[in-house]
């Protein structure tokens, strides 16, 4: 089976079950006809991106009851109209209504107007009814051949239970390995394993599996439901006024469906937006996945809630029981060496397997001991630095007699965050938060699971020094921080995503409906502007390092300007010698590239992240020029300049806003422990609260205290007594 939501963009065959709940009105019965249309657009839509889709539909009883009714309550009424007898009720009508003539009245309508509905997209319909029979060994291949042969010839099947017979429910015990009848969504699950269907969609009248009855407003939808790792003491609740399967029904349905390699999604089909079939073969947080994978069983708001609480624990610390903390993880991570290397030998070896990550992804992945003594050194640094963080008092201002405030630095709260394929960035990121009492929710990248694992096991190790392991939280579903930002608001108070742009830029996206703010930066597009008064040694070797130290790091330099007047000189060959001799392929811009006799590989655009040994070279006519374009296509992350005059560089350093600007230095420069941070939990390139590498003191907020006795507003009024006096103390 697809073992996670973003892959199910890759299922070819699908069938999608439609319940009674889905399919009727809920006030008068009948078909509820708007909600049947959307769900036939959607499956057309998918129809026309070569999916195969069939439907398993309930809906004749309800649409032959609805008919067969009108009927007899017409004939009634003229028969007794004639012999001068009282109309009989609705409620003696209905009674002499069976089900199993509603189901023949009712089908010849379903379909007519499933066929109808589909014409408008130039789509074909068959039904197919099915019996018990069509189901046992010896006859279900003739089902299958039929059903592939439709599905060959671009035609979307319609299958019921022949309720017209004989019902096909039957709650003998499973044979052959295969599930009992005794609903429609057994019925689904038969024919999706049955058929080699890639994905199941059940639809409901709920959004998915809750935790308890969805009426219980302390129940929560589980939005992922493991095999692996099955959730316990979920309390199903009543069953739908209509059709036969519960919600205990489905889940069956849906994990034997899984054992025998369907995926499965169970979804709301009557929500007010409309069903949402191709949000969830788009990979959208829609419903519940089922699931082979091993994932966090709890709740990700309720590890929120966990973070949030064992947070204020840490808050309440003193400084040296923190550093004491940071000091046994800086100890673990070098005691514990080889049980990390051996868990990231697994998750390099499983990317390789995959090939599904890029060049620079896999650098980032790839831990080794020395880099884990790096790791250990800025844990460390971060406990030295930790002194005056949390509680340090700011401001201290005398507002009147007996009245003074104080701004007191204090813990943002619960931080999310989200980073790609760099293990490292665990115990960086865990460390800052320890150091500010912030709780924090981790979640990694899939292609380091073990890696992730292993150090946040270290992480709780240390925090249990005070029984406070619960503030690192580790979130390893994709659809758990969907769920997170979905309901942010109370669960978390700041997101900080590390990764790609298209990552970052997604998160940015899903947090936009939220009151809750991303801290970050979506691109690292990075200049170095080498002026026409250079040294061509120093530029040469920042140049270099800027671009070949770490290619796909953020802070590598990704656009050369150079000033025109170096253009046919010495400067520019030994510059383009050096990148040539590091196997850097260059791109050029359009100003130099019409300068030149031949243009060797032109750049697609002057606003890209190559994030790899190749970069892109302009000519610029002044510094002027430089400031210009920076500002243009550049991301606001670090950019430099290289130049022997201090006016010039003045003018650059004052003149280009962006977070992180340097004069004669590589722009690797911009980062946490480099400048004396500890670490960091990523580069901002906003212009509020924190900007460029974000240490301890970017996780870090105020709040005002004000200590008084008896003061109210009205003593300072114009009839007051009272004056504001607004003399700052010393701190």
């Amino acid at each position: 089976p697809l073992r996670s939501r973003e892959k199910l963009n890759i299922a070819e065959r699908i069938v999608v079950k439609l319940g009674s709940a889905v399919l009727t009105r809920g006030d008068q019965g009948g078909i509820a006809l708007g909600r049947l249309a959307s769900i036939v657009e959607q499956v057309a839509e998918l129809h026309s991106k070569g999916k195969e889709v069939m439907i398993v539909s309930s809906g004749a009883v309800a649409f032959g009851r609805q008919r067969l009714q009108k009927e007899l309550l017409m004939s009634r009424s003229v028969r007794e109209t004639i012999k001068g007898q009282s109309h009989g009720n609705v409620d003696t009508i209905q009674r002499k209504v069976d089900s199993r003539s509603c189901a023949a009245a009712g089908q010849s309508g379903l379909m007519a107007l499933y066929e109808s509905m589909f014409a408008q997209y130039n789509i074909t319909t068959a039904q197919v009814l099915v019996s018990k029979r069509d189901l046992d060994r010896e006859h279900r291949l003739h089902l299958q051949a039929t059903l592939n042969n439709l599905l060959a010839l671009s035609i979307v099947p319609i299958i019921n239970t022949n309720d017209a017979v004989i019902p096909l429910p039957d709650h003998d015990v499973n044979v052959d390995d295969a599930i009992s009848i005794t609903d429609n969504d057994s019925l689904a699950a038969r024919l999706a394993v049955h058929t080699d269907t890639d994905l199941l969609i059940l639809m409901s009248d709920v959004d998915g599996l809750y935790t308890g009855p969805p009426s219980n407003q302390n129940s929560k939808l589980v939005s992922v439901y493991s095999t692996a790792n099955v959730l316990s003491g979920i309390e199903f609740g009543q069953k739908s006024s209509v059709g036969l399967g519960g919600m205990g029904s489905k889940v069956q349905a849906a994990v034997w469906s899984l054992e025998h390699g369907t995926s499965v999604v169970i979804c709301n089909g009557c929500n007010a937006k409309g069903p949402s079939i191709t949000d969830i073969v788009n990979g959208k947080n829609v419903g519940t996945f089922f699931t082979t994978e091993v994932t966090n069983s709890e709740n990700a708001t309720n590890q929120a809630e966990r973070a949030r609480t064992d947070g204020s624990k840490l808050q309440q610390l003193q400084v040296d029981d923190r550093v004491n903390i940071l000091y046994k993880m800086a100890d673990l991570l070098e005691t514990k060496e080889e049980e990390i290397m051996a868990a990231n030998h697994v998750d390099v070896a499983n990317a390789k397997k995959s090939s599904n990550l890029s060049g620079p992804l896999m650098d980032r992945l790839v831990l080794s001991p020395r880099r884990l003594r790096d790791l250990s050194d800025g844990v460390r640094q971060v406990a030295d630095k930790s002194a005056g963080l949390v509680g340090n008092v700011l401001l201290r201002r005398k507002i009147a007699e007996d009245l003074i405030a104080e701004q007191v630095r204090v813990p943002i709260g619960v931080l999310l965050i989200i980073f790609e394929s760099r293990p490292d960035c665990l115990p960086q990121i865990a460390s800052l938060a320890i150091a500010t009492g912030n709780g924090i929710l981790l979640k990694g990248g899939r292609e380091s699971v073990h890696t992730n694992r292993c150090l946040h096991k270290i992480v709780k190790d240390a925090l249990s020094l005070y029984n406070c392991e619960e503030a690192a939280q580790l979130i390893e579903s994709r659809d758990e921080v969907s769920d997170l930002i979905a309901e942010a608001q109370g669960s978390i108070d700041l997101i900080i995503p590390r990764g790609s742009s298209d990552m970052v830029r997604g998160i940015q996206e899903m947090a936009a409906g939220t009151s809750v703010p991303v801290l970050g930066h979506s691109e690292g597009i990075c200049h170095i502007y080498v002026d026409e008064e250079v040294s061509v040694d120093m530029a040469c070797r920042v140049i270099i390092d800027a671009k070949c130290n770490y290619p796909a790091a953020c802070n590598a330099v990704e656009t050369l300007l150079i000033h025109k007047d170096l253009l046919h000189t010495s400067v520019f060959k030994q510059i383009n010698d050096v990148l040539q001799a590091e196997n850097v392929k260059v791109h050029l811009g359009p100003k130099i590239a019409s300068r030149l006799l031949f243009s060797p590989s032109i750049a697609s655009s002057l606003r890209h992240e190559y994030s790899g040994l190749e970069c892109c070279i302009e000519i610029v006519d002044s510094v002027d020029e430089a400031v210009a374009h920076i500002k243009k296509f550049g991301s606001s992350h670090t950019d430099a300049i290289i130049t022997n005059n201090v006016d010039t560089a003045e003018y650059f350093l004052s003149n280009v806003d962006s977070a992180c600007v340097f004069h004669n230095l590589s722009t690797r420069f911009a980062d946490g422990q480099r400048m004396g941070l500890g670490a960091e939990v990523g580069v901002s390139t906003t212009r509020i609260h924190a900007r460029g590498p974000v240490g301890a003191e970017g996780l870090l907020t105020y709040k005002w205290i004000l200590r008084g006795n008896g003061h109210a507003v009205r003593d300072f009024g114009v009839d007051g007594t009272r004056t504001f006096l607004h003399h700052d103390l010393q701190v």
